[in-house]
């Protein structure tokens, strides 16, 4: 598969902003399934620095000033990116759930000393006995961790309702759990909050997902959207992603932005700003499949 992304958010500011410092996580990574062909970062009003670099995670960020006042401000990102089909495949059999928890803190191998730092609370997700009593319906004693992993993503799925007014980016995953409704990035923070709690390690991921309009329907251009979901390791088999918004392993419709260990580290743009006060937000994502 192969797509043309087009990520544009704009702010309106009620009082002019006399200085803004900014980052933007918006540039696809180059992954063995997934290579970024082309990328730009356009800024408006133009900013006066503007420099790209690797987190710690290795997402490209673009970090950029802008010192002229102004009332609004927009960027959009625009990429081309291609996927390889048919490297998704669940395994048909995996180790037992305990075993990988045994395991993880013991291997030496590059890849599980990386995995090894998601098994610990981050800022935005805590590990709670009640996400642990909630995980353990689906990771109960011996089962397959692929099979209780794919359990737990089809039982948020079914226990929690889409509601992209229930929650706000600062509400907390025990609310998100209270209410049982929320947005994909909450039902991924819950489900890392669930699989860390049992000690699992857990990453969030930021990303693009294909929507389908609906048979007879004309695609509408920006009503893509940005995605969040899981992504879990097992020694010897590596990171496995799921989608609990959708009840998917994912597929080549996902496109990979980054990971980190929950939202605040692959928020699409953030920053500080000197002024403005009240803003209005508009965001839309437009995911083009290229033939």
């Amino acid at each position: 598969m192969r797509y043309r992304i087009v990520h544009r958010t704009a702010y309106k500011y009620k009082y002019s902003v006399a200085l803004g410092n900014h980052v933007a996580c918006l540039t696809p990574r180059t992954l063995t399934h997934q290579h970024c062909r082309d990328t730009k970062l356009l800024i408006d009003p133009e900013p006066s620095t503007k420099s790209d670099r690797l987190d710690y995670y290795g997402n490209r960020l673009s970090f950029f000033t802008i010192q002229e006042p102004h009332k609004q401000l927009v960027v959009e990102a625009s990429s081309e990116v291609s996927l390889d089909s048919g490297v998704w495949a669940v395994p048909s059999s995996s180790p037992a759930w305990e075993e990988v928890v045994r395991e993880l803190p013991e291997d030496r191998t590059a890849a599980s000393l990386e995995a090894y730092q998601f098994i610990f609370e981050s800022p935005r997700i805590r590990t709670l006995p009640e996400f642990a009593n909630y995980a353990g319906k689906s990771f109960t004693r011996r089962r397959p961790i692929v099979e209780a992993l794919l359990d737990l993503t089809a039982r948020i799925h079914h226990d929690f309702l889409f509601d992209s007014k229930a929650t706000n980016v600062r509400t907390s995953t025990e609310e998100v759990f209270r209410k049982k409704r929320g947005v994909c990035q909450d039902f991924a923070h819950l489900q890392i909050a669930c699989l860390r709690s049992l000690k699992l390690a857990a990453r969030y991921v930021s990303g693009y997902l294909r929507t389908y309009p609906p048979p007879g329907k004309p695609r509408l251009i920006g009503a893509d959207a940005s995605h969040a979901w899981v992504s879990v390791f097992c020694p010897g088999m590596g990171w496995i992603d799921v989608d609990p918004t959708n009840n998917i392993v994912v597929s080549d419709g996902h496109v990979t932005l980054g990971w980190g260990r929950d939202y605040g580290d692959v928020s699409p743009l953030r920053g500080l700003i000197l002024g403005g006060r009240d803003h209005t937000l508009k965001v839309s994502v437009d995911v083009e499949p290229l033939e």
